[in-house]
Formats: C-alpha cells, sequence, structure tokens
C-alpha cells in the first residue's frame, strides 16, 4: 500500500464496533480504501449480516468519516455501507453533510447519539480495566493497592501479557477522554462514574467487569462467525459455479469478480 493508504488504514483502526470494543479492521468489516488523484477518499464496510443493529451501522459509519476526515490532506471522505438493510439510509445520512446526531435520531427511533455512544463506552472501559486490572493483580499487587493506585504509578508498572499491553494504552485513553482520571495523582482505577472502589468490593467489582467480557467475546465470536459464513470468498470458474460448489456449500455471497469488490 502507499504511505496515504496506509495512514487511512491506521485511522480506520481507531473505529471500532461499538458493542464489541474491536477495530473495525481487526473485525474484517473495511473491504475497500480508495484514494482518488484530488485526495478524496472512498471507504467500503460490510457487516455480518444484512439486519445488523442499525445504531451500530450509523455510529460505526459516522466514525468511519470523522477517523478518515482528521487526515490532514484528505479534501472529501465517502462511506459506504454495503449489504445492509439501512445501508441507502446510513450512506445518505453519513455523506449529507447534515448533522450526525440529527440523522441518528431521524433513522433510529429518536434515539440521541451521545446516550448510545455513552452507554457502549461504559461497556467498553469496565472491559479495559477488567484486563488492566487483573494483570496489576498478577503482578502480586493486594486489593487496598489496587484500588489505592494512581495513574502515575499505574504507568510505571511493566507489562508483559499481549492482552494487557493492547488494552493498556485503550484504557488510558478512554480514561483521559472522559476525565475520569487525568494527572498522576488520580486513582488508576475509578468506576466508570468516577468513584473510588472500596477494598472489600473489589471481588464484586471484578465479578460485574468478568460479565460484561463475556458476553462481549460472546458476541463478537458470533458476529465472526457470521461474518465468515455469510461471504465465503471462492474462486469461481468462468463458466460459474459447479454442482459441486453448491452441494460443498462453497458458494459465496458475492461472487469475488464482481466489478468494484
Amino acid at each position: 500500500m502507499t504511505e496515504r493508504e496506509l495512514e487511512v488504514w491506521d485511522r480506520l483502526s481507531a473505529v471500532s464496533d461499538p458493542e464489541l470494543d474491536e477495530p473495525i479492521t481487526d473485525m474484517k468489516f473495511v473491504e475497500q480504501v480508495e484514494i482518488t488523484d484530488t485526495d478524496s477518499v472512498l471507504v467500503e464496510f460490510r457487516l455480518p449480516t444484512y439486519w445488523c443493529s442499525p445504531n451500530f451501522a450509523f455510529l460505526m459509519a459516522f466514525g468511519i468519516r470523522a477517523e478518515v476526515s482528521a487526515l490532514p490532506w484528505v479534501r472529501e471522505v465517502t462511506v459506504r455501507l454495503n449489504d445492509h438493510c439501512f445501508g441507502d439510509e446510513v450512506n445518505a445520512g453519513v455523506n449529507s453533510g447534515r448533522s450526525f446526531h440529527e440523522i441518528f435520531a431521524e433513522n433510529c427511533g429518536g434515539a440521541v447519539l451521545g446516550e448510545v455512544v455513552d452507554k457502549f463506552a461504559a461497556k467498553a472501559f469496565d472491559r479495559r480495566q477488567e484486563v488492566v486490572m487483573l494483570a496489576v493483580q498478577a503482578l502480586g499487587r493486594s486489593a487496598e493497592q489496587i484500588v489505592a493506585m494512581t495513574l502515575g504509578a499505574l504507568r510505571r508498572l511493566r507489562f508483559s501479557g499481549e492482552e494487557e499491553l493492547r488494552q493498556l494504552p485503550r484504557y488510558l485513553d478512554l480514561m483521559s477522554e472522559r476525565r475520569l482520571a487525568v494527572t498522576d495523582d488520580d486513582l488508576a482505577f475509578p468506576t466508570w462514574q468516577g468513584c473510588a472502589i472500596p477494598a472489600e468490593d473489589l471481588a464484586v467489582h471484578l465479578g460485574r467487569l468478568r460479565s460484561t467480557r463475556i458476553n462481549m467475546e460472546f458476541n463478537g465470536a458470533l458476529c465472526r462467525g457470521l461474518a465468515s459464513a455469510r461471504y465465503r470468498e471462492v474462486e469461481i470458474g468462468p463458466n460459474g459455479p459447479s454442482l459441486m460448489d453448491f452441494m460443498a456449500g462453497r458458494v459465496p455471497a458475492r461472487v469475488a469478480s464482481e466489478p468494484g469488490r
């Protein structure tokens, strides 16, 4: 890929499926990125099913447009959601230049975008906090030490596990974005409401976080399975699929050689 294509893909990795808290690039939702000679960018994406929640579709489409538009050289961004029951509404809305909040409420039963974002941000916070808390616990810190740990102390710790190394910066970014912890003296592990966690309640708190994570991991596995089943891409001969392709279930939802795909 060119340097500019890599920049676009890097921005797309900052957009997460709101229900799963996983980057849309990791989930392989992004199908195509095109950059024209006039520095316009087209991003096409597909979701695991035709009926995935319109709320999620709008949030991801808006996120794509916002992230790619932040690149200083980009002059125009077009987002295209393919194969979705709300695709026309999402595409028309996100590319119209109208207020995202207005479009979202208009198409999602009056839902307020900020409230929906907050709901899923809270789940993302829980999932990320659990990973980091368990990593600190594995270093031998007691419940009292964990709940009293400051942001500065957390930043000085050295982790080695792949998941905690992945989630720690995401956890810190979300805390900073929500102003839950900003200075080194702030608590490293507040609740989503910004309250301290009593040491005696840590086990119960971790149990609740675990429940959130299991639910999100289950949904993520389900989405990956549905996407794999829906978009089986195979080589089809020039005369179309054979009888054996149908019998073996190898026929994809769309033929890979279709123009523009």
